[in-house]
């Protein structure tokens, strides 16, 4: 089937009490273990490319990977630029077949954020491509762009609210205690927020920086109010920890798809394992 936008997916997640995972996709091996495991398990899922991971594939390599795992697997899967930082990487997203866009305007003033999303909310949705945005600054590193937890700002509730009014976003990322990357410790995630903001407002929350969270926290956002959550570190450490140990065990290995496959089925069971934990599963 076509690529869908997360309108397709993130509305029915949010009323079944369950979250669609997003999955960055990064190369083929990233697509292929994410899209073999919704098969599997009969899960919706999110492809998430950040501008980074676009600028590694090629943006057409990137929506014909995509389209392929569309069309292979049946399942409804959106295709969505993560973290976009303007109005006109959207907009090439678009044009190139991605049915769904970020735009991140969350280092802006908060008046700042509600114009910039506005405009490719609008723009987006006259082509039937649905708009994710963000309130409150996530810490962690994804791509190039850190932000020490020191900095890193809770979203409020009633700005949210208002946010979401003012916008019209799909779904909705606000920070609230997670971070991109993996955790030294426990995030303190402050479920009070995603509650807050969930039962007032029809967008789907997203949660960023769903890698190395515990399960019990898991449950407990999605309970909240968290219809999607998003993981990438996780697949790119048990990608790098198999590869690694192909290598370090034959130093005469060389072929590619020698230390590629395994860590290609590293990735499927940490997929897997997300859809399971966040409800997705059979739900086609």
């Amino acid at each position: 089937m076509p690529l869908v936008s997360m309108n397709e997916l993130l509305p029915q997640a949010k009323a079944g009490k369950y979250a669609v995972g997003q999955f960055n996709m990064n190369n083929l091996e990233f697509a292929q273990a994410i899209t073999n495991a919704a098969i599997a398990e009969r899960s919706p899922f999110i492809f998430g490319v950040s501008e980074g991971a676009l600028k590694y594939m090629g943006i057409e390599y990137t929506v014909a990977i995509a389209e392929a795992a569309a069309k292979k697997s049946g399942l409804p899967i959106a295709l969505h630029l993560d973290h976009g930082s303007n109005f006109d990487i959207a907009m090439k997203c678009i044009r190139a077949g991605f049915s769904s866009v970020m735009f991140d305007g969350s280092h802006h003033s908060f008046e700042e954020n509600i114009k910039l999303t506005k405009e490719i909310v609008k723009a987006a949705h006259a082509m039937g491509v649905s708009v994710e945005g963000e309130l409150g600054t996530i810490g962690g590193v994804e791509d190039d762009i850190s932000v020490d937890a020191a900095e890193a700002n809770l979203a409020k509730p009633h700005e949210a609210i208002r946010f979401y009014e003012e916008t019209g976003v799909d779904a909705l990322a606000i920070a609230v205690g997670t971070a991109h990357g993996m955790y030294a410790g426990d995030p303190n995630i402050h479920f009070d927020i995603i509650e807050a903001v969930a039962s007032q407002i029809p967008a789907a929350i997203v949660l960023h920086g769903g890698s190395g969270v515990p399960d019990e926290m898991i449950r407990k956002a999605i309970a909240a109010g968290a219809a999607k959550i998003n993981v990438n570190t996780e697949n790119q450490v048990a990608a790098t920890a198999a590869i690694r140990e192909v290598l370090n065990k034959d130093s005469k290995v060389y072929d590619p798809r020698k230390y590629l496959t395994p860590a290609r089925s590293a990735m499927e069971q940490v997929v897997t394992e997300k859809i399971r934990l966040f409800g997705s599963n059979n739900r086609i």
